[in-house]
């Protein structure tokens, strides 16, 4: 299989421009998606507007050329009978193609694009996404073990928001990565990346994500990242955390808080286990801590609206608390959403293991959450309000 690293300037050069009318679009850094719907719409995606070019291609032969060549240089391929299939080009950007008798209006190519520069927990604090003392209390978490749920839509940054969180992983510890297709850039110097592999022709040696999570177990990580957990991997996922295998990270489709617990349940019961359903909902609250929340707001822009901690099990109900939470400000004349993302004044169980455990706690964390065992010892009162 290709990968960017292991090809010359000019191969890469010919690579890029095999790739025809939109070359200059994957280039292009501003951008975030290219959507090709046929051989003459082409459209992109920037600061979170859809918008057409101007680009074509010369016909649908043209367009179904520059699909074979992109997946088949990952060792992909589609046609007749598999009409579909997710590749990634050479600099790791994601690719999704489809052509007929799927598609019925001329073969469509969606490349979410691959940050050469990936952004940093200070770049989502300036776009507004986050505020900064909701990154010092999920840098504080990730450092302390705690599992993470990154919940959003599609398009709402949740592989970003995983690709920061993961940079909070200490640089000494062997980190696991699964993914559908390979997108997280981590800087730590022990990371083992591993990516699924779809059928052959013949419908054989697939390797799925759930393939993937069970055989991390025996490669004794400190850290599993996954990608996004889809279907039954979400029970062995569940698993791994309630296991010893804490400080494990990952992502799924859900539009709130409460829909990512219930599409949990509905991808352990995937999982072909039959399970009664509060076996499964103690699974997930004891194996969660938190759910980080994110939106794609009416203009464009990717919110984190809230921070959710777990904090048990009611009856059949699984318990929570809004830790951090995006309060809406309407909108300005240019019809940017204002807002602010601020702490509910509900002090979360986790930080006391915060404490207990040592991690340092960022002064604009400590701040929000101080130290109650410091009020215990005779140093103020404030402490016990803001718990």
């Amino acid at each position: 299989m290709v990968n960017a690293s292991e090809v010359s300037h000019d191969e890469l050069q010919r690579y890029y421009d095999a790739l025809g009318p939109i070359r200059d679009l994957v280039l292009d850094q501003s951008l975030t998606e290219v959507m090709v719907n046929g051989p003459e719409n082409i459209y992109v995606e920037r600061a979170g507007k859809i918008l057409l070019t101007d680009r074509k291609f010369d016909d649908e032969n043209h367009l179904l050329r520059v699909i074979d060549f992109i997946v088949s240089a990952v060792g992909r391929r589609i046609d007749f009978r598999t009409p579909m299939v997710d590749a990634r080009l050479l600099d790791g950007s994601r690719v999704n193609a489809v052509i007929a008798p799927i598609a019925l209006d001329g073969p469509m190519l969606t490349i979410r694009k691959f940050s050469r520069d990936p952004y940093q927990a200070e770049d989502l604090v300036n776009f507004g996404t986050i505020s900064p003392e909701a990154v010092g209390f999920l840098k504080a978490c990730v450092m302390a073990r705690a599992n993470l749920l990154i919940s959003g839509g599609t398009g709402t940054g949740k592989t970003t928001l995983l690709n920061v969180c993961s940079s909070f992983i200490p640089t000494d510890e062997r980190i696991v990565t699964i993914e559908d297709a390979a997108e997280l850039q981590l800087h730590q110097e022990h990371v083992c990346r591993m990516e699924s592999r779809p059928p052959d022709l013949n419908g054989e040696h697939r390797v799925a994500i759930r393939d993937l999570v069970i055989n991390s177990l025996r490669m004794r990580p400190d850290r599993i990242v996954v990608g996004e957990c889809r279907a039954g991997e979400a029970l062995d996922m569940l698993q791994a955390m309630n296991t010893g295998h804490d400080g494990s990270l990952t992502t799924l489709h859900a539009n709130s808080t409460r829909d990512a617990l219930s599409r949990l349940e509905t991808m352990v019961l995937m999982a072909g286990i039959d399970l009664p359903m509060r076996a499964i909902r103690q699974q997930v609250a004891s194996a969660v801590d938190l759910i980080v929340q994110l939106s794609r707001m009416r203009d464009g822009g990717r919110k984190v609206t809230s921070i959710t901690e777990i904090t048990g099990m009611e009856g059949d109900t699984i318990t929570m608390q809004e830790i951090f939470l995006f309060e809406s400000h309407g909108v300005d004349k240019q019809g940017n959403i204002k807002g602010v993302f601020r702490p509910t004044g509900i002090r979360p169980h986790i930080m006391d293991k915060l404490f207990a455990a040592g991690v340092p706690i960022p002064p604009e964390l400590s701040r929000v959450f101080p130290d109650r065992r410091a009020g215990e010892s005779g140093q103020g009162g404030p402490e016990r309000r803001a718990a």
